[in-house]
């Protein structure tokens, strides 16, 4: 891979029209001053004063997030949210980004899922304390589940991916359900043209026939639901095999700082990550890499050249601390450059 074939690859990024569905939460950022701590008077605790905040798409949001500056044409969000502030400020903050919300189906029967973070004030920085968590904790109807999958179908002979982001641990608790998942399997027979590609953390071993990437921990468990120890890379990559064999469609095992192994039944190589120095935040890193792989591989990169342009984005938003970072096309270009020879065998 060459400068050349990695602007070929970027260039294509704003022809293409990317459907996100699945579980988009709401990140709430709290800035906390500690020198304007205040003893309260009714509980004699600390009561933290917040002196800045700031909110923006997170999960799902943060691939959505990650395509808009990666200049792809044209997004559109679906996923189901409450009727609350919070998808107030979710929906401002995906309007913004310029992405379609029209599909989304709101109903004052859910809450919108929100990490809220509180970030306390340090020398020259911020540290997370205890983040709070808004979740559903009750299924997701079947009115509910109708309803997102008749909006699918509709929305899918105008895209050319659909990136399928399933947050939420608790077990149909969240938009990609059973049911779903199920529904999901089959279109993506039904529509070869359209990529498919999932990210789960609880269940990335109930897919099938989609592109999936799970990191080591999410592979092994996929394969041994009981494995509680380290997961070394060989073993890692076994499983990986054994994955792809189940989902019908390759696999992009995610390998921290070694890089990225797309396994597709054509031997493994991994494609490494540039070195990174200094502070990093890793929270969000994983979608940022989905964005960069989907973008590419509709643009008409090799599961490989995919990998590489992952591995960049990551290099870029792990470095934007406090914030789940982006990574812009000439963002990705540059770091290509200073690390060309790298991928010179890619």
């Amino acid at each position: 891979m060459d400068r050349t074939r990695l602007h070929e690859i970027l260039s294509q990024y704003p022809n293409h029209r990317i459907l996100v569905f699945g579980d988009f939460f709401l990140d709430r950022y709290l800035v906390i001053d500690p020198a304007l701590d205040e003893i309260s008077l009714e509980t004699g605790k600390t009561a933290y004063q917040v002196t800045a905040k700031r909110s923006q798409p997170g999960a799902a949001g943060t691939v959505v997030n990650n395509l808009r500056a990666l200049e792809v044409g044209h997004i559109t969000a679906l996923t189901v949210i409450g009727d609350d502030g919070e998808g107030y400020e979710l929906r401002q903050g995906l309007t913004r980004q310029g992405v379609n919300i029209d599909s989304i189906l709101i109903t004052p029967d859910r809450f919108t899922p929100t990490y809220t973070k509180p970030m306390r004030k340090t020398n020259g920085g911020e540290e997370e304390m205890n983040r709070q968590d808004i979740k559903n904790r009750v299924p997701l109807t079947e009115a509910m589940e109708t309803e997102l999958l008749k909006r699918l179908d509709a929305l899918l002979p105008a895209v050319d991916a659909v990136i399928i982001a399933d947050q939420v641990q608790e077990r149909d608790c969240g938009v990609i359900t059973g049911r779903v998942r199920g529904t999901l399997a089959r279109l993506a027979t039904e529509h070869p043209r359209i990529l498919f590609f999932a990210d789960s953390r609880e269940r990335i071993g109930e897919f099938h026939n989609v592109l999936v990437k799970p990191n080591r921990f999410e592979t092994v468990k996929a394969i041994h639901p009981g494995h509680r120890d380290e997961c070394p890379t060989p073993f890692a990559l076994e499983c990986a095999e054994t994955l792809r064999k189940r989902t019908g469609r390759p696999v992009f095992l995610t390998l921290d700082k070694e890089g990225i192994c797309p396994v597709s039944g054509q031997g493994q190589t991994i494609i490494p990550c540039p070195p990174v120095t200094g502070p990093i935040d890793i929270v969000g890193a994983g979608d940022s890499v989905t964005a960069g792989i989907v973008s590419s591989l509709i643009s008409g990169a090799q599961l490989t050249e995919a990998a590489v342009i992952g591995n960049l984005v990551a290099s870029i938003t792990i470095r934007q601390l406090g914030t789940t970072g982006t990574a812009t096309r000439q963002q990705v270009q540059d770091a290509f450059d200073a690390h060309e020879s790298l991928y010179a065998h890619v």
